[in-house]
């Protein structure tokens, strides 16, 4: 019957409909759009078939279900990427089904190539005579010249991405969390790690990308050490007649211009490497110092890039959630082609590349560049906050130092983060500096208030987390105890880091024994000194002057004033009912 009502045209639609609906769903079929069935080939059609036995009915079967494939290897093989449309902005496979599906997108109407440029309509007043092409509805008349269309115009050239890139790259956030929750965890160890511990085929050239501003907080060790036995295991195969085709590591640190300037480069690459050493990179090609921003190091970088890859490599851009990878990508392109390459989603979103991205035309030969989805580091605190509490602790301005001169017995509070407290020392004073955003709010006072800046001043005055409820759900803090020591008080000797807080840099001319607080789980480090400069000018006791206190300030104070004038307009309403009239006063009563 279905088949009488409808055209062959119409028909076909409804076929391709016959693997997402059900027969509950017969009374309000609907054809799909042309837009959606033109991303399906036969290959795609020969897939579905083979997914359904061919004793079952498959028109509007009451079983039937959506075939899509959650996946998240993106597009880094070609032979089994070719069937597969991939999102160029994060890698994930793309569909016009099912909009509450990831990688959903809409096809862009098609335009015409003159569609941006302006009319040129002359008021019909100005004309001498109406002329016949007002009589005929046009108030330009036809020009015999060929139009010079814009350079910048070309039909078909706009960049398709998924509802979720449009989103981050417009309006700067996920469209729908929920959507992107159906995702599978991103397997490294099946889609990359397998690729960088073979020694055979292309070289492999791995880009560890680290945030200066949380260095071990976003250092990937899982990484480091993964290539640094495959290195070890096979650097002597060569002798042996085998294929010694080991991994080469490049370990690029970006967001350099968030540090201070008066950094000198050559400490700071000192510093990196030793900080590699000790996270499990012992076998590290080159350092680079970049900023992805500003276009510092950028040419060394490709350069040696290039040399290591030769004309066949294969380039594997690997870090942490929001260390940079895609920013540095697209600088890298911007720089090798001149802004000829597709660009990639950059957003301060955590985890916004949600597959494998094959980059094309930046490394010259068949050399390829890819983008992998950010490593989750449960150790990083930023992974347990709200998108409003991130906005917060993301470092985005080149950082300030406020330094507190202290002694034992008070307790410096980094929000509702991190607390250090100073229980001893052998010295009168200590200078400690924090290095945070500098929109986290810091309290610094006696050790003995710590319960009560807890109860009533975490999720108000100090923020993150951002309310009450907050502060039981990033769960219980837990104390580590450390004893420092430094020969000068002029310059910082140690730092204590918080990953995805920020550090503390503290600076003393004897030793010292100290507590640092936060949530469990998250890595607290104990370092040499990163900027080892503090400021001249010390913070003075109690909160700092910052908007969110403010806030808080005005909203604990607006409660008490409200309730005491309510309390002065009862009583009085109370007086004026229970004063009598005066004796020369009228009596208007009409008794």
């Amino acid at each position: 019957m279905l088949a009488r009502k409808f055209s062959p045209f119409k028909f076909k639609h409804g076929f391709h409909l016959a693997f997402i609906t059900s027969s509950s769903q017969v009374s309000n079929f609907r054809p799909l759009n042309s837009h959606l069935l033109s991303n399906f080939n036969s290959t795609h059609y020969n897939q579905y078939l083979h997914q359904f036995p061919s004793d079952r009915p498959r028109f509007f079967s009451s079983e039937s279900q959506t075939c899509l494939k959650l996946i998240r290897e993106g597009n880094f093989d070609e032979k089994t990427s070719q069937n597969h449309v991939i999102c160029p902005g994060c890698g994930v496979h793309m569909q016009g089904l099912d909009p509450k599906l990831p990688g959903y997108f809409m096809k862009p109407s098609e335009k015409k190539p003159d569609y941006k440029m302006k009319l040129d309509r002359q008021p019909i007043f100005d004309e001498s005579e109406i002329s016949d092409f007002i009589k005929r509805g046009s108030l330009n008349e036809v020009n015999n010249e060929p139009e010079q269309l814009p350079k910048t115009t070309k039909f078909g050239s706009k960049l398709v991405v998924c509802a979720r890139c449009h989103s981050l790259r417009y309006y700067g956030k996920v469209k729908d969390v929920a959507v992107e929750n159906l995702l599978p965890d991103f397997d490294f160890d099946h889609t990359i790690g397998r690729k960088l511990v073979s020694t055979s085929g292309a070289r492999s050239v791995v880009l560890m990308v680290v945030d200066a501003a949380d260095f071990d907080g976003s250092f990937p060790r899982k990484v480091a050490r993964l290539v640094s036995d495959t290195i070890d295991e096979n650097s002597v195969d060569w002798k042996q007649g085998k294929s010694g085709n080991v991994p080469r590591v490049v370990l690029v640190v970006t967001k350099i211009d968030l540090l201070p300037p008066s950094l000198s480069p050559t400490r700071l690459e000192h510093w990196v490497r030793t900080r590699a050493r000790e996270g499990g990179a012992n076998k590290v090609t080159s350092v680079h110092l970049v900023s992805a921003v500003r276009g510092w190091g950028l040419k060394n970088l490709v350069d040696d890039v290039c040399k290591l890859a030769g004309a066949r490599g294969n380039v594997w851009a690997v870090g942490a959630q929001n260390a940079g990878k895609s920013t540095l990508i697209n600088s890298i392109g911007k720089h090798a082609t001149g802004g000829e390459v597709n660009e990639l989603t950059e957003a301060p979103v955590p985890g916004t590349t949600l597959g494998i991205v094959r980059v094309e035309g930046v490394l010259p030969g068949q050399a390829k560049l890819f983008d992998t989805p950010g490593l989750l580091h449960p150790h990083q605190l930023t992974t347990r906050l709200t998108r409003e509490e991130q906005k917060l602790v993301q470092i985005s301005k080149e950082l300030k130092p406020r330094t507190y001169r202290i002694k034992a017995g008070y307790t410096v509070h980094i929000a509702g983060l991190m607390r250090l407290d100073l229980e001893e020392t052998s010295v009168d004073t200590v200078y400690v500096t924090v290095w945070a955003s500098p929109y986290l709010p810091l309290h610094m006072g006696r050790t003995e208030n710590v319960e009560t800046m807890l109860e009533h001043h975490f999720g108000r005055q100090l923020q993150p987390p951002i309310n009450e409820e907050r502060v039981e759900e990033l769960g219980n803090w837990v104390r580590r105890k450390f004893h420092v020591s430094g020969n000068s008080w002029d310059v910082s000797s140690i730092d204590i880091s918080a990953s995805g807080v920020g550090w503390l840099a503290v600076g003393l001319k004897g030793e010292a024994r100290l507590g640092v607080w936060t949530y469990d789980g998250i890595d607290v480090t104990l370092r040499n000194s990163l900027i080892p400069q503090r400021s001249n000018h010390f913070e003075v006791p109690g909160f700092t002057v910052s908007k969110i206190v403010s806030q808080a300030d005005r909203a604990t104070n607006k409660q008490p004033q409200s309730k005491k004038q309510k309390k002065q307009k009862q009583s009085k309403d109370a007086v004026s009912d229970s004063s009598p009239l005066p004796d020369n006063a009228e009596d208007t009563s009409p008794c």
